[in-house]
């Protein structure tokens, strides 16, 4: 069977069939092209927090200059859709493209809140119609993981280290890639995805698995045991150094070097060997404390005779506070002993199926951890596996449109809005403000009535010290209208963004709600709307 190469898969068939019915439908009763706006938003912040970070704006934009569709995709559409709609549709999708289509987009990095457009899309129905499924699967992922990320990060604090070591465990190559991107962007420092390293920048880690480590079962199978001194090029009998040192170790901890496996010491020394200045060992395939702790040491010792400095130690299993905490006591002892103080503060790392509620426990119990690799909890967000973003249609051709429901989180708020952020003297924000198009923007220093979309009684005067608009035009006369930031600079506006919170409503537990509140004028056309659109019950 003839493989496929591998394609791009964001274009415009990535859709949901009833996206391309409905275009059929606008466009067989001549309404395909009447202006509508729709808003991309999400009604609820994931992973039980209070706040969200926006991402998947770039990658929107890129979809939104490349649409088109080509001839093998509407000879595909003719064959699969029914076979009595007109054939002069599928001549017009062939002349799609979104030259008159407006995007209004909040700055990606942002961070955001339920019920605020993250994007206001402007233009012919058909059209906007078309881009909802895309524009959703492209930043519903995104903002999830780049969340759980930042998350991730703020249940250490800054000063530790984050790698994401997830493309294993990803939804397939796309996810592990998009998974790799985001969570750089949400603060983690680097990738153990290659992929992701070349066509994003983002810097590579990794170091072995315990196949390798397996793979020796005795000092007899190296076949190299010498190492070049870094400084002289003296060739250093390596493996008996490490043996030398291993007796030594092991007095110093009080611990046996009969205990220690041989072909696991095999193994630390050819990786040495073969990585004199970046030896990271996994510790944990037999016995950390009795066998990879003595092991790695001995090793280390002997690199430092060479002139080199070993980097630190993996721990994958078992209990990470403890096992963290017993390596540093025995990294001190090795350092008095041994007059070698920077072996004290020789790198920990810990992985094995680390989630956010696991970090936060090591916190609350103490530990020696300088680097996390997480993978699996982190890039499939399995605490919540979707954000639920949501496309609604807000104004056709300059008259509001509201979707009402029982759920008074499901209704929308109508009509095309700005967004104001407001910010007090020490530059954390007070809250986010919608107001209808026409008004006039809020002035810093000035006391604003703002209201709760839905609570009649939830109002305050908020007298904000800066506002910051929260809209920029980046798509417009089929072009992207601003420089686009690169993947570093998205980076560290994220996560400068999130120091604008409140530490209150970044707490894991019990976070404080972040008020996002409407003008008086927007709260009276929202309440005009829907009263007038609620069917009026007879009694007889």
């Amino acid at each position: 069977m003839e493989t496929e190469p591998h394609l791009n898969a964001v274009q415009p068939l990535l859709t949901d069939l009833y996206q391309l019915s409905m275009a059929y439908a606008y466009w067989k009763s001549g309404k395909h092209q009447e202006e509508a706006v729709f808003d991309l938003f999400f009604r609820k912040n994931p992973f039980g927090g209070e706040y969200t970070l926006f991402a998947g704006l770039e990658d929107c934009l890129k979809f939104i200059q490349n649409y088109k569709f080509h001839t093998s995709d509407v000879d595909y559409l003719r064959k699969a859709m029914p076979a009595y709609m007109e054939k002069e549709f599928f001549d017009f999708l062939l002349t799609i493209d979104m030259s008159d289509v407006k995007i209004y987009a909040i700055p990606e990095g942002s961070v955001v809140f339920p019920r605020t457009p993250l994007l206001r899309v402007e233009g012919p129905i058909l059209k906007a119609q078309l881009i909802e499924t895309t524009l959703l699967t492209l930043i519903n992922y995104a903002s999830l993981v780049t969340t759980n990320a930042v998350r991730f990060r703020a249940a250490t604090g800054q000063n530790k280290i984050f790698h994401e070591f997830g493309l294993r465990r990803a939804q397939g190559p796309d996810g592990g890639l998009s998974a790799s991107k985001y969570c750089y962007i949400g603060g983690f420092n680097g990738t153990s995805n290659v992929l992701a390293g070349k066509l994003y920048g983002i810097p590579i880690r990794g170091t072995h698995a315990h196949a390798y480590i397996s793979s020796y079962q005795s000092l007899d199978e190296l076949k190299f045991q010498d190492l070049p001194d870094r400084i002289s090029s003296e060739i250093r009998p390596f493996s008996r150094l490490c043996l030398t040192y291993l007796d030594g170790v092991c007095s110093t901890l009080g611990s046996s070097a009969l205990q220690t496996h041989k072909g696991e010491l095999a193994a630390f020394i050819s990786y040495a060997i073969a990585f004199p200045s970046d030896f990271l060992a996994l510790v944990d395939t037999y016995d950390v404390l009795k066998s990879g702790l003595p092991n790695f040491l001995a090793v280390a010792l002997a690199l430092h005779e060479c002139s080199y400095k070993a980097i630190g130690l993996r721990l994958d299993s078992g209990d990470l506070a403890y096992l963290s905490s017993k390596v540093r006591l025995n990294f001190v002892k090795i350092a008095q002993k041994f007059n070698l103080p920077y072996i004290e503060h020789l790198n920990i790392v810990a992985s094995n199926d680390i989630n956010e509620d696991t970090l936060n426990s090591l916190e609350n119990q103490g530990h020696s951890i300088d680097t996390f690799g997480i993978g699996t909890h982190l890039v499939t967000c399995q605490k919540q596996p979707a954000l639920g973003c949501v496309y609604k249609l807000v104004e056709l051709d300059k008259i509001p449109r509201i979707k009402l429901s029982q759920d008074i989180e499901k209704v929308t708020i109508p009509g095309r809005k700005n967004l104001y952020r407001f910010f007090d003297s020490n530059g954390e924000a007070l809250c986010d403000f919608m107001t209808h198009i026409d008004e006039p923007a809020p002035k810093a220093g000035k006391r604003i009535r703002c209201r709760h979309p839905f609570g009649e009684t939830k109002r305050a005067n908020v007298t904000p010290t800066s506002v910051r608009c929260m809209y920029t035009l980046y798509w417009a006369n089929g072009r992207i209208q601003e420089t686009l930031p690169t993947w570093e600079e998205v980076r560290t506006y994220a996560l400068g963004q999130i120091e604008t919170l409140r530490k209150d409503h970044r707490r894991n537990l019990n976070p404080t709600p972040y008020k996002v509140s409407v003008s008086y004028r927007l709260y009276d056309y929202l309440h005009e709307l829907w009263m007038d659109n609620i069917p009026i019950g007879e009694i007889s």
